[in-house]
């Protein structure tokens, strides 16, 4: 497996990869209504422009045998002179997990974090996706506080908010 960055001609590969992932990942969860808006409204191919423009988020696909299975995204962030990352999205294909493809990934953009100066990595995860919760305490995070974010038409994302040392 290896990753590399992922640029503007790749919107289309990470919006088919979360359409592809997202609806198996939140199963049980939320429901397909919420789904397809958060896919509209985080994936839509703007979308997913905007975040590489102007939000300055940065984005990986991680890949098998050059076949990409997976992404991740995060941005750098200053608060009070401390340089800090938001891990804002890391999925891999449901067939893919439990392979060690996602703690490969993550490594990376950990790594990545790390070699930018920031001191901490911060996630948020739905608090009802134990699946991603126990992968992130497994790897190293810790539950900092919980939050409900207004997301639109009604939705609610009901995260826990967590943090680790880079």
């Amino acid at each position: 497996m290896q990753v590399r960055r992922a640029g503007l001609d790749d919107i289309l590969l990470v919006h088919q990869l979360a359409y592809q992932i997202w609806p198996q990942a939140y199963a049980g969860i939320l429901t397909a209504q919420q789904i397809n808006y958060m896919l509209l409204q985080m994936y839509s191919q703007p979308a997913l422009g905007l975040q590489m423009q102007k939000l300055q988020h940065r984005f990986y696909l991680l890949l098998l045998e050059n076949k990409p299975i997976g992404f991740a995204s995060f941005s750098m962030q200053n608060q009070l002179n401390h340089k800090w990352a938001k891990l804002h999205k890391l999925y891999v294909l449901p067939q893919q997990q439990h392979k060690g493809a996602g703690r490969l990934l993550l490594n990376f953009i950990i790594e990545e974090v790390k070699n930018s100066g920031a001191c901490f990595v911060e996630l948020n995860v739905n608090r009802h996706n134990k699946n991603a919760l126990n992968f992130y305490v497994k790897n190293g995070f810790e539950i900092f506080k919980e939050e409900d974010i207004a997301i639109g038409s009604g939705y609610f994302m009901n995260d826990y908010v967590m943090q680790r040392k880079s």
